[in-house]
């Protein structure tokens, strides 16, 4: 099933109040996922700063807004990240958490601002996610 527009600019609202709630989420949205996949952890052991998880987040919200609009290179670089990604080990089934983990943590951010239309319109939205992962994997043979 497909987004309805109301859908996707619902998402789009919710990113925009996690940055003026939060400003940068990285630090919550990686502190989320090293709790859920400590293994993923020292795979960061050189960003000390935090930049590269900043621009992984960012990588991963521009996919967001082009899966919102239009298409026109999310699938393209979902291959390509999972590809980079399975060059360190990290498998599409764990790769594709990253997302889950990103709507788990905007919804703690936003509290009772996270509203059960945003919950169901997050919900497609990982589905849709998950399907071009399951693809692309599958389009180039990596194991899931």
């Amino acid at each position: 099933m497909s987004l309805t527009e109301a859908q996707k600019q619902i998402i789009e609202t919710s990113i925009e109040r996690v940055a003026e709630v939060a400003g940068d989420p990285s630090p919550l949205v990686y502190a989320r996922l090293f709790a859920e996949q400590p293994e993923m952890e020292p795979l960061f052991v050189l960003d000390r700063d935090g930049n590269a998880r900043g621009h992984m987040l960012m990588e991963a919200l521009d996919c967001v807004f082009d899966l919102l609009g239009t298409r026109s290179y999310a699938p393209t670089l979902i291959q390509s990240e999972l590809t980079n990604h399975d060059g360190f080990g990290v498998p599409p089934r764990v790769f594709a958490t990253f997302f889950r983990v990103v709507k788990e943590t905007f919804a703690e951010v936003l509290g009772e601002k996270w509203t059960a239309e945003t919950d169901a319109a997050w919900v497609l939205l990982l589905a849709e996610i998950d399907a071009v992962i399951l693809q692309q994997a599958d389009k180039y043979g990596m194991a899931v």
